[in-house]
């Protein structure tokens, strides 16, 4: 019988529990429930009752904030579990094992979870069931039995074979329809047709297989087939729209494209082979790699100048996102990392772009079939935050959009960004006889069928059927492959490489070369019963396949397992250009390269684009009024509570924070951060921006999309970036164009509108992403096309928005408009050289380029980075709150004279009064800022109560501080990689930096033997370093329900526990933790004991943050104590602004333990106010932690934990929080050392 233990946090700290409580009263309207419990089950087999004793009270609970018991008293309360379904991923249940694991050093135990709901009150059984449904998406989870099973194995049965479809070749007429039907094809007739005349050529029926594989091949979400299906006959309603369609066929002509046939493709991408014929791209990276965009520019590196690629991408989960959010999202930005991945870039930074309904609708006018929309914009961001912070990437902008027409179906959009010196990238086409290896996680059944899922429109009945479809994500299995593709050695073996994401293995290894043949035995398997055809199509996350040569193999293995990454061969390339697949010593796929490249039976269709509708903002009402009004608009205030749970400063790259000013409240309309080159250093950075408004493209796709490219484009001119080697990259998505003609006339005239504005500009859209599936029952979203632009500039020259000095002037550069309702090119560009004349020779300090909220909005948001007030001068309503776009607001600097400001208006002046300001009317910020914050605070927590008692600002200084017996020039400092950790190369840039000289070890334990090993050589790597830095990250993606137990675990092994204990007793060594580390230091004891103890009921402890999610922000921290080796560069009282990014910072002990911490001056640091005091404020202490408390040290001071990221430090970073950020921690601590 397995063992099984209930977790349960204890009463004051279950904030999860008293989140739901308020979601059942308030928006299930469910009174009658007056108390909720959660309580966390875990089952455990394969374990001794030893081992399994010690995980209670180390693994799944611990002692200082949970109860843990074998027999849970739930009193009157009505009671349910929930449990994942059979195949999903656990990361809870995974990382229990692993945790385990360590501990033991033993084979890796069975655990199952579930999540125990009991709830107290007269419970109705409506009740009851509106609360289940509230709580269990059917997709991804089900009601679990409360009975203790007898075993957690789960027997499935293994197949042995793959069935033949007899009778597939002597189909005809309705039963091909039929065919299509009875197997949810994303085929339809006609591609069945075209399969039954290929096979019947073949002489043979087909495998289901080979049927599941090609409709896999063959989806519109893998092929593109909407957007490749020849348009016939195009008409059209408005003279503009017909002359660009008459452009595009004379560059089709110029281009000698007259027999390819005219479809949404070409149009999408011919611009781009124009401007290439005309010499325009000479810096695009081509190869016959299917990667991201792909660019080449020149990087400093150490004052050297450099050959590297800086490659993006965008890509969309709408489907799984709208059926299982949290796991549609997290593996959304997931699959956007693996590709830029696969071309063997480090991918450094993103951005996150949505389309919801209105979030704030009640829950009870959910449409039946869907998710309410609160929920679903919720736990998609859980699900993108969770996965990126884990991997480690610093996420610049989040935002989203709010249309009707998104509760169709949602869009989830990860727009990523990434770099490599190109002396890294090999690229040969695969010859006969090279390796195929297969990368990282293992396949299950997550994910089948996701391709064509997410290529259909659905209905209600549709619907029920999507589980399977969804993949879960596991972050830490894809950062080792990160860690990978940055190891040169490595790099340089890859031939060929492809991510899995849509169609699994037939797509991912089929896309590889010509010739292959897959041995779908080796695929490695999450659990038996998988067939071949599960085998084939799986789209199992975290996944790469490279090709090297034969000869390559056992090298490229042997350096997969340096970084605990699972790597095995799995296929041959062979001459022949078939795509052969084996299994149980069947050939079940065996077919030609030709047929599956054809992408089916030629689609036909025809469009007709509709006139255009006038898309101006008409302006009605007062200035106050439409000020009030604009603030309260779901697309202009503020997203903080949403941006902050994303990472923005990992990588230490971050140039410009996404919210900027001394209040951290004017968002930055470019994400901004050096290329990262990991050891060097460089002033080199990248820049990304996104423009779109559907209430301009419903009304005129045309304008809508060519406004979307100069809303991009503007931004990134806005933020200090010339108009120079700028590249765009486009989101299309559009409703299920059927043969509806007048349907396939709205991406038709998006596309044209492109087109003609990359032509008016001369940037092109070097990649790009489709979806034509926004469709649910009559519902459709609005026209989309999101246009990313992106560029690369240097790091003096970039500028933020936030208003800097009251007094100083704003002018307003807008360029002439044409007869067409569009900003006149000519016009346009003079304005943008204008722009970056102003900003580059610092005559003006602060730019915005007005989007959807106009004038109106860019002046609001301007104003409140720095609680600066505004006074328009004689400007009219209409030209204040109507669209703007290709306009610039513009700070104007003392020095700028009068011919710099030509062409330009006075738009008015800055001021100190917190008002804006026109003629007689006013409107104070404070008023709209409390409008602008709270409208979506019910949604996403960024302004929760706190407690006002004052918190006393501590000093401490030390009469004395310690010294090492031995001296040592350059100290060795040693960082542990385990599963999850992601701040290791930062980490070792500022101890590499300071003088030390870093050693990054990984923990592998992809076996018993392996942990065993790691443990040995950890141990041995300690005796001869003088430093242990615990870096920060998410071990063991900071489960189970809990941060920093892998570590703990793992350092509480004998081998190591002695060692530390010699490093600190014996040797004068130091040790840091920040984050993670800091997690982990405290749960181990060495803070503030400065010994490895097991934790009781009366230990300090790091639990979740009060605000109950991740925080990512500037905060000001005050230091207290000056007693530790670390802190011998400053004094107590010295402020220092420092990035936290963290879910469990809120630093939580008994009053009696904290007050003897601050008399012995272990207490560090402090997050104080602006005016440097100890506060609660949720706007300076983040996490609510006892006493403001940020950072700890042991009784003497050589062990020191904080939560903030004093390694996330470089020159030119954070330009819009202004604030002294270098504690001199890491230069302190190895003069410690050499003094």
């Amino acid at each position: 019988m397995p063992y099984r233990i209930y977790s349960e946090k204890k009463k004051e700290l279950a904030g999860e529990a008293r989140a739901l409580l308020s979601d059942i009263n308030n928006l299930l309207c469910i009174s009658s429930v007056k108390d909720v419990r959660i309580i966390h089950r875990y089952d455990a087999e394969n374990i001794d009752r030893e081992t399994f004793d010690y995980a209670v009270k180390t693994v799944f609970s611990e002692p200082q904030t949970d109860i843990a018991c074998e027999n849970p008293d739930f009193g009157d309360g009505t009671v349910f579990a929930v449990e994942y379904l059979p195949g999903q991923f656990d990361q809870r249940a995974d990382s229990a094992a692993q945790c385990i694991q360590l501990i033991s050093q033993k084979e890796r135990p069975l655990i199952r979870t579930a999540k125990v709901y009991v709830l107290y009150g007269d419970v109705s059984e409506s009740d009851l069931a509106a609360i289940k449904k509230y709580v269990i998406n059917p997709v991804e989870a089900r009601e679990a039995s409360l009975d203790l099973p007898e075993t957690l194995e789960i027997a499935h049965p293994v197949p042995e074979s793959v069935a033949t479809i007899d009778g597939f070749i002597d189909l005809e007429g309705e039963q091909l329809k039929d065919f299509a039907v009875k197997y949810a094809l994303a085929m339809d007739e006609d591609d069945v047709k075209f399969c039954r005349d290929y096979f019947r050529k073949e002489k043979r029926n087909p495998t289901m297989t080979e049927i599941r594989m090609i409709d896999t091949y063959w989806s519109d979400h893998c092929r593109h087939t909407t957007f490749l299906t020849h348009i016939d006959n195009v008409s059209f309603e408005d003279e503009l729209l017909q002359k660009t369609y008459e452009e595009y066929l004379a560059v089709r002509k110029d281009l000698h494209r007259e027999n390819k046939p005219v479809c949404l493709m070409d149009l999408a991408t011919i611009a781009a082979k124009e401007l290439k014929k005309q010499g325009k791209l000479d810096k695009l990276d081509e190869s016959e790699e299917i990667n991201a965009c792909t660019v080449k520019i020149k990087v400093d590196a150490d004052g050297k100048s450099e050959d590297w690629l800086l490659l993006f991408k965008n890509e969309t989960h709408n489907h799984p996102t709208e059926i299982e959010p949290f796991g549609g999202a997290a593996t959304c930005i997931g699959g956007a990392i693996r590709d830029p991945l696969s071309g063997r870039s480090y991918v450094y930074g993103a951005m996150r772009v949505t389309g919801a309904g209105n979030p704030l609708t009640p829950v009870s006018e959910t449409l039946s079939g869907k998710l309410p929309q609160r929920k679903i914009v919720t736990t998609a961001a859980d699900g993108y935050s969770s996965y990126g912070n884990q991997i480690g990437l610093a996420t610049g902008i989040v935002d989203e959009i709010y249309h009707d027409g998104y509760t169709a179906k949602r869009m989830e959009i990860g727009a990523v960004i990434a770099a490599t010196p190109a002396e890294n990238v090999r690229r040969e086409t695969p010859a006969a006889g090279d390796v195929v290896i297969l990368l990282g996680g293992s396949t299950g059944r997550d994910g089948c069928g996701g391709a064509t899922g997410s290529s259909k429109s659905h209905t209600l009945k549709s619907l029920e059927k999507c589980g399977a479809e969804v993949q879960k994500g596991n972050a830490p299995e894809e950062r080792k492959l990160q860690r990978l593709f940055r190891n040169k050695e490595a790099c340089l073996l890859i031939k060929r490489c492809n991510d899995f994401g849509a169609g699994g293995v037939s797509v991912a290894i089929g896309e590889l070369a010509d010739g292959l043949d897959i041995d779908l035995n080796a695929v490695p398997k999450k659990y038996e019963g998988l067939d071949g055809t599960e085998l084939a199509i799986s789209e199992s996350q975290e996944r790469m396949a490279v090709v090297v040569a034969k000869e390559d193999a056992e090298k490229f293995l042997a350096l997969a397992r340096t970084e605990n990454l699972q790597a095995c061969p799995v296929a041959v390339v062979k001459a022949e250009p078939r795509l052969t697949m084996r299994w149980n010593g069947k050939t079940i796929v065996d077919i030609s390269r030709e047929f599956l490249n054809s992408n089916g039976a030629e689609k036909h269709a025809d469009a007709h684009a509709q006139k255009s509708l006038p898309y101006e903002r008409e302006v009605h009402g007062t200035f106050k009024e439409n000020y009030e009004t604009l603030a309260n608009d779901l697309n202009v205030c503020s997203k903080r509570g949403l941006s902050e749970q994303f990472d923005s400063t990992i990588g230490a790259g971050t140039v410009l924070m996404p919210f900027g000013g001394k209040n951290q409240l004017t968002p930055v309309q470019a994400m901004v951060q050096k290329i990262s080159v990991e050891k060097k250093h460089t002033d080199d950075c990248s820049l990304m921006a996104w423009g779109y408004n559907p209430f301009i493209t419903e009304k005129s796709p045309y304008h809508g999309a060519y406004l979307a490219v100069i809303e991009s484009v503007s931004k990134l001119i806005a933020t200090g970036a010339e108009f120079k080697d700028v590249y765009l990259t486009f989101q299309e998505y559009f409703e299920r164009l059927g043969k509806d003609e007048n349907r396939w006339g709205k991406p038709l005239s998006a596309l044209l509108g492109a087109f003609r504005a990359q032509l008016n500009l001369q940037i092109a859209s070097i990649g790009g992403k489709d979806s034509v599936s926004g469709s649910f029952e009559k519902l459709d979203v609005p026209p989309t096309l999101v246009s990313f632009a992106v560029t690369t500039a240097k790091t003096k020259d970039i500028v933020s928005p936030e208003f800097k000095n009251a007094g100083d002037k704003v002018w307003l550069f807008s360029p002439e408009y044409n007869a067409d309702r569009l900003p006149d090119t000519e016009s346009l560009l003079a304005v943008f050289g204008k722009i970056t004349a102003l900003l580059r020779e610092k005559k003006a300090v602060a730019c915005y380029t007005p989007a959807y909220g106009g004038i109106a909005e860019a002046v609001m948001k301007m104003c409140f980075g720095n609680g600066l007030g505004f006074r328009y001068e004689n400007v009219s309503d209409k030209t204040i709150f109507g669209y703007s776009y290709g306009s610039f607001l513009v700070e104007v600097s003392a020095g700028a004279a009068e011919e710099d400001l030509a062409g330009g208006i006075l738009l008015g002046e800055i001021t100190a009064d917190g008002k804006i300001t026109k003629g007689a009317e006013s409107i104070a910020l404070n008023s709209l800022l409390h409008t602008y914050e709270n409208k979506l605070e019910s949604v996403y927590r960024c302004n929760i109560q706190f407690d006002k008692s004052s918190v006393p600002t501590l000093s401490y200084k030390a009469e004395k501080r310690v010294f090492p017996a031995i001296r040592t020039a350059k100290p060795r400092v040693l960082i542990p990689v385990f599963p999850g950790t992601n701040c290791e190369f930062d980490s070792a840039k500022a101890m590499r930096d300071a003088g030390a000289e870093p050693e990054i070890f990984v923990i592998n334990n992809q076996s018993s033997e392996n942990v065993a090993r790691s443990a040995e050589r950890f141990a041995e790597l300690i005796g001869k370093s003088q430093m242990i830095f615990i870096p920060g990250g998410f071990s063991g993606g900071d489960e189970p329900d809990g941060s920093g137990k892998f570590i703990t675990a793992f350092f509480r092994g004998a081998a190591v526990k002695e060692q530390v204990e010699l490093l600190l007793e014996k040797r004068d060594g130091l040790i840091l933790g920040i984050c993670n580390g800091f997690q982990a230091l405290i749960k181990l004891g060495l803070v503030p004991y400065g010994k490895i103890l097991d934790a009781d009921e009366h230990s300090p402890t790091l639990t979740f943050n009060k605000i109950a999610r991740h925080q990512s922000k500037i905060v000001r921290t005050r230091v207290v104590s000056d007693k530790s080796p670390w802190l011998a560069g400053v004094k107590p009282g010295d402020i220092f602004n420092v990035p936290i990014s963290h879910g469990e910072g809120r630093f939580y002990a008994e009053e009696s333990l904290i007050k003897q911490l601050a008399e012995n001056g272990q207490i560090a640091t402090q997050y104080v106010d602006e005016n440097g005091e100890a506060t609660n404020d949720i706007r300076f202490n983040p996490n609510g932690s006892a006493y403001a408390i940020e950072g700890i040290t042991s009784p003497d001071g050589r062990v020191f934990g904080k939560m903030g990221h004093s390694e996330r430090y470089a020159p030119d970073l954070y330009k819009n929080v202004p604030g002294e950020y270098d504690m001199k921690l890491f230069a302190s601590a190895v003069k410690y050392f050499k003094n």
